[in-house]
């Protein structure tokens, strides 16, 4: 019989994460849902085997923790669960490199929002080559695109996170492996009321944002495309050229000195 083949998704506790899991088990995946709030991932779980009838293995893990991508690597092989599909979504909005005096805070941020990621490229997509098939989601951001005057953490590790998905494509290129940078823009979620955003969010205008299962079905579908890079929402695509321009970026330096 063919193998059921199994995505395993970080940050998959709420938000993004959670719309992954819900549309990978409709496409007919099993799963591996990786988060830190064991009762979030135990009731989406126990929603996501009765609706769709996949197997949903459960793992908790701080991302955070330089142990932890090589813990969850392990556990996984020890219960023979290959992976197939990996999502890396887990992240938070992160502290203000020049304000925010805590080194160490700083990196446990890099930690999760770079260096877990790189791990578990480095971990699972070897063996994925070797099989001829695996598809990787680095969740990224439209913040990747364009320097910004603000925080200096957020934006430069998903710039990251976008040319580390392009080497990635470009290297696996023919492989049956596809790797895609996911760049959303503003979408709702509860990512921005954790993160003390929310009168932020409430102050802007309504076109700006979009619907996370309109991010991660764009998403899905920009993967199996092979696109390295995908700019998730019609506004954001159309916007894209213009960040990328000399003279734009030139404009944001010159806005930020003031």
């Amino acid at each position: 019989m063919t193998r059921k083949r199994t995505a395993l998704v970080t940050g998959a506790s709420a938000g993004l994460g959670a719309e992954f899991a819900r549309q990978l088990a409709a496409d007919g995946y099993n799963l591996v849902l990786v988060a830190r709030r064991r009762d979030k991932l135990d009731a989406l779980a126990a929603d996501l085997r009765q609706q769709y009838g996949c197997d949903v293995q459960i793992e908790t893990a701080d991302l955070a923790d330089p142990a932890a991508p090589r813990t969850l690597f392990d556990a996984l092989a020890a219960r023979e669960i290959t992976v197939d599909f990996l999502v890396n979504n887990a992240g938070v909005a992160g502290s203000d490199l020049l304000t925010d005096r805590d080194w160490g805070e700083h990196q446990a941020f890099f930690q999760l929002m770079m260096l877990a990621v790189a791990e578990l490229c480095h971990l699972f997509i070897p063996p994925m080559r070797e099989r001829g098939f695996g598809r990787v989601i680095n969740v990224a951001s439209v913040a990747g695109r364009i320097p910004r005057s603000g925080g200096c953490n957020y934006g430069p590790s998903k710039a990251y996170l976008i040319a580390l998905s392009e080497d990635l494509a470009v290297t696996l290129h023919g492989s049956g492996v596809k790797v895609c940078a996911l760049c959303p823009g503003y979408t709702h979620t509860d990512f921005h009321s954790t993160a003390g955003l929310q009168d932020m969010k409430d102050a802007m205008p309504g076109f700006l944002w979009y619907d996370a299962d309109v991010v991660v079905r764009e998403g899905l579908r920009g993967v199996e495309k092979g696109k390295p890079v995908y700019l998730s929402g019609r506004l954001y695509r159309w916007v894209d050229p213009l960040f990328q321009s000399l003279l734009t970026r030139r404009l944001f330096r010159v806005a930020s000195r003031h």
